[in-house]
């Protein structure tokens, strides 16, 4: 359906493709893969002809539709969100907004002399509307915000009034409605809470079309994809199967490479040896002179590139004692909303409870209580001895000094500490060389998490509160702090959509449901063994 043959891009002096060349077939469904500037968004802008490739092309089956979702939603006010959602529907809701103007003409005493041609246009157009299944459009739009979590207000409110998140949802709900026979998915995971996640996981694995998608979720993508297509140093790697057999095959891959280079350079190093004894030899001319034509003719084999990997292992953090926090009796509303009514909660040491819950069932709420940023209406809460607390959220963020650099929002926070050891720190977490001169205002969102990651683990907490830590985080990332959570002594309280990271570092579950809080031993794994479900909202 869409064949990328020979591209080269170059952006400024940045080389992203050289002859790079790959292929999207028919009903496949495809992860795109590659480290941050690899050139991902860039060839979703090529595939939709937004950009042209320097060199070779791009080109298209004779009349594909193609539906593009990424994080530029642009303005959206004035409507609901359904009509904005059914605006996306292609030629039908075009056929849909002229319906809803020829009714508006009808209402218009203003109208009156011309109102026999405006009945004769409107039962044209209504006929029509017909022939596209127009009148299911709604219930589609409907059925699609209601998958990503939209209550009924919020379909019907005005767009404009929405946060950025949301309005995220109603773009990616516009190219779900479309059905286009390839849909290219830049982050569609992102932002999504983990009852949309898992419908629009379902959603897309029953999607007849063609599908190219970029995630930093890797369970979302394993349960897609069947196929691979990674940007590596210019060029363009096919591989047939999801994430998990990618990362094997490519670590296989490079473990083969690695071991054919070594014995490349152990016969170079031989040949070399043997010229370098007989060269002066006048009885081992020939046999030097071959071998020298020889090493000229040999096709030079590169070491594997190696991926930049970030490890970082916490210092032993302090004892704290063998109750962490505890919440007695604790009442909590926002107004009339009651969220809390007589909660009773106790974290141990060494315990590492995530907090499932659908949107609004007070998951931040809790974490706020516990860390003091909102205070109980009535009940307490207490932190144990001993306990030092570390809070991610992500308004940390935002708190971040923009004309500060990395390095000196470091120094700043730990005046103390030696140049080389906060230089190792950053890179640490991903900025080596001169990524430490960048100022705050210009990094990215997964930047500034990995920054203020950074601030707070270096000194080490015996309690660590985390709200959505993995938001912005690419997975490589991800990785590296599960890694590093899964070796820490501490006691762990946190929300995450993210199931792989869910079920790699959680040992207890708290379950918030409108019937009630209940608790889990045993992490993430065993709580859906347990209830049958990934999800409190997915209950049958």
């Amino acid at each position: 359906m869409i064949r990328i043959e020979n591209i080269s891009k170059q952006n400024g002096n940045h080389l992203l493709f050289i002859e790079a060349s790959a292929a999207l077939l028919k009903g496949e469904k495809v992860g795109l893969v590659g480290p941050n500037g690899a050139g991902k968004t860039t060839l979703f802008r090529m595939l939709t002809g937004q950009e042209a490739p320097d060199e070779g092309q791009v080109s298209h089956d004779r009349g594909v539709s193609i539906g593009y979702f990424n994080q530029d939603v642009g303005e959206m006010s004035g409507r609901s969100a359904v009509s904005e959602v059914m605006d996306g529907a292609g030629p039908v809701s075009v056929v849909a907004a002229e319906l809803r103007a020829l009714e508006t003409a009808m209402a218009d005493p203003a109208n009156l002399d011309e109102m026999d041609e405006i009945i004769e246009r409107y039962g044209e157009v209504q006929g029509r509307f017909e022939e596209l299944d127009g009148y299911a459009l709604e219930g589609r739009a409907r059925e699609v915000l209601a998958g990503l979590s939209f209550s009924q207000e919020m379909m019907d409110g005005d767009v404009g009034a929405l946060s950025g998140g949301w309005k995220m949802r109603v773009a990616l709900a516009r190219i779900l409605i479309m059905r286009p026979d390839v849909m290219l998915l830049d982050e569609p995971s992102n932002h999504l809470d983990l009852e949309s996640l898992i419908w629009l996981e379902e959603f897309l694995k029953n999607y007849d079309g063609a599908l190219l998608m970029t995630s930093h979720d890797r369970e979302f993508m394993n349960r897609i994809v069947g196929k691979i297509i990674e940007i590596d140093g210019g060029s363009l790697a096919t591989y047939s199967g999801d994430y998990e057999y990618y990362e094997r095959q490519r670590a296989l891959n490079e473990k083969q490479q690695q071991a054919q280079f070594e014995r490349q350079q152990a016969m170079l190093a031989k040949e070399i040896k043997f010229i370098e004894r007989f060269k002066a030899r006048a009885s081992h001319a020939a046999q030097v002179q071959s071998r020298v034509k020889k090493l000229e003719k040999i096709e030079k084999l590169e070491p594997p590139r190696r991926r930049q990997t970030i490890l970082f292992e916490f210092p032993p953090a302090p004892r704290s004692g063998e109750d962490v926090v505890s919440l007695k009796n604790v009442h909590k509303s926002y107004g009339p909303r009651r969220i809390y009514q007589g909660l009773d909660f106790q974290v141990r040491r060494k315990e590492r409870w995530c907090v499932m819950g659908v949107n609004g069932a007070g998951k931040s709420t809790l974490l706020k209580l516990v860390v003091g940023s909102t205070q109980p209406d009535h009940g307490s809460v207490a932190l144990g001895g001993s306990v030092k607390m570390a809070y991610f959220a992500q308004h940390a963020m935002e708190l971040l000094e923009g004309e500060r650099t990395v390095f000196e929002t470091l120094e700043d926070s730990f005046p103390q500490a030696g140049q080389g050891s906060l230089r190792a720190l950053a890179g640490c977490f991903g900025f080596s060389g001169d990524d430490v001169e960048k100022k705050c205002r210009v990094l990215s969102g997964g930047e500034k998490a990995r920054l203020v990651m950074a601030k707070m683990l270096y000194d080490p907490p015996n309690f660590l509160v985390l709200d959505e830590p993995t938001n912005h985080l690419d997975l490589l990332t991800k990785e590296m702090l599960i890694a590093a959570l899964s070796h820490y002594e501490g006691a762990m309280l946190f929300v995450s959509h993210d199931r792989h990271f869910l079920a790699a570092l959680s040992n207890r579950v708290l379950e918030l449901t409108d019937e009630g809080v209940h608790k889990f031993g045993g992490g993430y794994t065993e709580y859906v063994a347990r209830t049958g479900h990934e999800a409190p909202g997915l209950r049958s």
